[in-house]
């Protein structure tokens, strides 16, 4: 054969390798259709079988078909959660307080980019799990009308409009630019509609005889705005009832509000366990068994479960509850979403899977996370103009003497509850009193009391010995592997407390495998007094404690976060006691946390005493996420299944701040929480009082700087602060009456949108040009430094009796240098005032008077107005 043949004989045998590879490539295959024509011919290949099983939350391959692995559920409330190391932001509330939208959007397009580089990089591995996929149940839009739901934290506030503007941020962060060939993420707009806890009952309870005015006006803009102006891809609906059906099997709410009305094309995804809440005794008990369960939601438009009820799904065909039809129109629903995904295609074809692991955690990501708990945090109340503090005035210069100023409270030093919930694991984390430390060198903290109880722990990790009685401490064996096998890689002397991680990259020790290995703490506590310790362990993966060969506890199971045990341990003086701590490190994120320590209950004047003539008290205190949050098992007063029963500040710490006024201290409040906290007392005792939610990993650098005046503060509240528990109505009335800036009859200690700078302005009456739907308010600097202010809009319909008071209809924040004076135009929409029409039970524009308020707050004293002509 000659070589011209040759050549011309692998040309066409290489044009037939080319035809054939082209004949195998079936329709859903190729790239270069829609996704929806992708999805019918995916649809049309699927067994029942193979169908029900796509459309649940962990939906298996199909490897015939070489169908992918999917999972629906993962988390990004803020940050990636619970999937290793990320970047942690402050919670949604802290967010909801900066009124920056723009900054909203930067954020999460650095989360979108950290859980993509997270996604590419599970997927490269050959595993992907629960928390790894493209679909994100984020954000959390439902309006919180009650400071004593747990969930509050995950929220954007009380208001419909402010709401609305973050959770579009959200989207837009997490999806990507709309003209992109494929989503970024997928995002979910939760909880649909009408949730606002409680938490204890959600899974029976039901909502009636709610009305519509409060529907359409209160609970449901933002979810129009999420699904109309965001192309939100997804919607969650929730537990409870209304009206005596579930929303996950309701037809008004899936089909005809949110399919027929909004026009929504995009996946419903149901609450996880939500349909077994149809069947279960003691729940809704609305169907009488899992298959017509799942039957019920598929026929209302629930297209994807996360739980388990949707395998029953082929037995509800066969009994004629369903038909292949209903589950082949919700499937298409879920195959469509995957394709805009790009889930399977080539990373070559996908552009976001270019997107590099170094973006994990990053520094410019962190810088975020600091600018938002700076922008987040609120400054309610400055009596005597105490703050910002003076490091130099507060450290006197002659050596030996301590600083006037202590830090005091359990939050202080707190890490964990600066996370917040649904939340990743930080590489680092900077607590309020780290931050302190840097600036009042030799500063003393005091912890003074738990956040319910008087309890104080000491630690008494001095007690223990190496084995061999050689060292103080335990003795701490490594190996390279998660089983204790083989030899240990290294063994060394833990001489403090055991507090590491592997964040950052960090190894535990040197030559210790940054995952998958196994550690033993061993020693001797030699008791020098009769009393009851508490052994301390939180971990994340595997931890046991073994006391004289008798385990204590055994958290032997990986989770995705960290585990906290404190088992018991009445000692005898002179006693020897053998402590053996077993750690197996499986997945991932690192954490191993062990101390012995003693609980003591200092009074008042023993506390007094340890703080003597210092005359600043930083007192960093609160709640945590540990006593607020989603359907817990809490055991402490004010505190009932992840709810409070009251918003009074815990009564320990209310007693522990009046005694510390009573003694003369200037005291600095900082309250820690996911909502609103009663601190009327607390207004009178303390001269200042800061807002700093769960700040995230870099909070308490950002409170710090606020303290000593290195950021000017510009926070404002997102939620009214009560004074008591007096104020509030029923929790489990879901009536807007007397709830909320918008309804709300009584004096708030601070009101919806306040918050403190460390100058001030003047906010001048509006302007509204009907013509161009814009609104234009001069504002000017009247003091002595730069700083930010949010102007605030808002507008009341007069004659409108059963209305609100005033609702906001737009803001924007404004930097300003001294004596500077800006003129603001903040865009307001027609469609901002919009209300309910009760003649034709229909939301809309009602021509007429309208009175449009500006300010800094929606106090009515801080508000100016004018009488504008509303035409649609």
């Amino acid at each position: 054969m000659t070589k011209k043949l040759l050549i011309i004989c692998l040309l066409a045998l290489s044009f037939v390798n080319i035809q054939l590879s082209t004949a195998q490539q079936l329709p859903y295959q190729d790239p270069s259709l829609s996704a929806e024509q992708r999805a019918k011919d995916l649809l049309s290949r699927l067994t029942l079988e193979e169908k029900c099983r796509l459309m649940m939350d962990g939906s298996r391959a199909i490897d015939r078909l070489d169908v992918p692995q999917f999972e629906w559920w993962n988390e990004a409330l803020h940050g990636v959660g619970r999937n290793g190391f990320a970047t942690v932001l402050p919670i949604t509330m802290a967010m909801a307080s900066t009124w920056d939208d723009d900054l909203v959007l930067q954020a999460f397009t650095a989360v979108s980019d950290e859980a993509r580089a997270k996604n590419t990089q599970a997927r490269r591995s050959g595993s992907m799990r629960r928390y790894q996929g493209l679909s994100f149940w984020t954000p959390n839009i439902n309006i919180f009308r009650d400071p004593r739901w747990g969930r509050g934290q995950e929220t954007y506030g009380e208001d419909p409009l402010l709401t609305a503007q973050m959770g579009i941020a959200v989207v837009r962060g997490l999806q990507g630019p709309q003209d992109s060939k494929y989503r970024k993420l997928a995002a979910c707009a939760k909880h649909y509609a009408v949730h606002s806890g409680p938490e204890w009952n959600r899974h029976s309870f039901n909502i009636v005889d709610l009305p519509e005015r409060d529907l359409w006006e209160t609970y449901m803009p933002a979810f129009k705005a999420l699904v109309q102006e965001a192309k939100v891809a997804e919607v969650m609906c929730a537990y409870q009832r209304i009206d005596d059906e579930p929303c996950c099997g309701q037809m008004r709410y899936e089909q005809q509000i949110l399919r027929d009305e909004w026009g929504f094309d995009g996946l419903i995804v149901s609450d996880c366990g939500a349909i077994n809440d149809f069947y279960l005794k003691g729940h809704h008990e609305v169907s009488p068994d899992a298959a017509s369960a799942s039957a019920k939601a598929v026929i209302s438009g629930t297209d994807v479960e996360c739980g388990s009820s949707y395998r029953n799904l082929p037995k509800a065909v066969a009994q004629g509850l369903v038909s292949e039809a209903d589950l082949d129109r919700s499937l298409l629903r879920a195959l469509k979403l995957r394709f805009e995904l790009g889930d399977f295609d080539p990373d070559n074809l996908v552009e976001w899977t270019k997107i590099p692991e170094s973006v994990i955690a990053c520094e410019a990501h962190k810088q975020i996370a600091l600018e938002l708990a700076r922008r987040g945090t609120i400054v309610l109340q400055n009596r005597n103009n105490l703050l910002p503090l003076s490091a130099q005035q507060l450290t006197p210069d002659a050596p030996g003497i301590s600083p006037d100023i202590v830090v005091m409270g359990a939050n202080a030093n707190d890490s964990v509850m600066m996370w917040g919930n649904y939340a990743g694991y930080p590489t680092q984390t900077i607590t309020a009193l780290q931050a302190i430390e840097k600036r009042v060198p030799g500063v003393r903290y005091i912890r003074g009391c738990g956040l319910t109880d008087a309890v104080v722990n000491e630690s008494r990790f001095a007690l223990l010995s190496t084995p061999d009685g050689r060292s103080q401490g335990l003795k701490a064996t490594y190996w390279n592997n998660p089983k204790f096998e083989g030899s240990p890689v290294l063994t060394e002397v833990a001489a403090e407390p055991y507090n590491r991680s592997n964040g950052g990259a960090t190894v535990f020790a040197p030559g210790v495998s940054l995952t998958d290995f196994s550690l033993r703490l061993e020693g001797v506590l030699t008791a020098d007094a009769d009393e009851e310790l508490v052994l301390s362990l939180g971990a994340d993966d595997c931890a046991r404690i073994i006391v004289d060969g008798d385990t204590l506890c055994n958290n032997w199971r990986t989770r995705q976060r960290i585990n906290y045990d404190e088992p018991t341990l009445k000692v005898q003086r002179g006693k020897k006691y053998r402590i053996q701590v077993d750690y197996m490190q499986t997945d991932e994120m690192a954490v191993l946390h062990f101390d012995v320590v003693r609980r003591t209950t200092p009074t008042h004047e023993q506390i007094l005493a340890e703080i003597g003539d210092a005359s600043t008290v930083i007192y960093v205190g609160g709640i945590s996420p540990r006593l607020e949050g989603e359907e817990m098992k809490v055991d402490a007063e004010g505190f009932q299944g992840g709810d409070r029963t009251s918003i009074e500040l815990p009564k320990v710490q209310r007693e522990l701040i009046a005694a510390l006024a009573k003694a003369g201290k200037r005291i600095i409040f900082v309250n820690c929480s996911g909502s609103a906290v009663a601190l009327a007392p607390e207004a009178e005792n303390c001269e200042a009082v800061v807002q700093a939610w769960y700040g995230g990993e870099r909070g308490g650098e950002a409170l710090a700087e606020i303290l000593f005046g290195e950021v000017n503060p510009s926070g404002k509240l997102p939620i009214t602060f009560y004074r008591s528990d007096s104020d509030l109505p029923d929790f489990l009335d879901y009536r807007m009456a007397n709830r909320t800036y918008r309804y709300f009859e009584g004096e708030p200690l601070w009101a919806f949108g306040h918050g403190l700078s460390y100058t001030s302005f003047f906010v001048a009456q509006p302007n509204y040009d009907r013509k161009t739907n814009t609104v234009n308010v001069n504002v000017k600097n009247t003091g002595s430094r730069a700083g930010t202010e949010v102007v605030q809009l808002y507008f009341k319909r007069p004659g409108d009796e059963n209305g609100p008071k005033k609702t906001l209809c737009g803001f924007a924040r404004v930097t300003l240098q001294p004596g500077e004076t800006k003129t603001v135009d903040i865009p307001v929409p027609v469609e901002r005032f919009e209300c309910w029409d009760a003649e034709t039970n229909t939301m809309r524009v009602i021509p007429g008077k309208y009175i449009l308020m500006s300010g800094n707050s929606s106090d009515d004293k801080s508000l100016k107005s004018i009488e504008i002509e509303v035409k649609k």
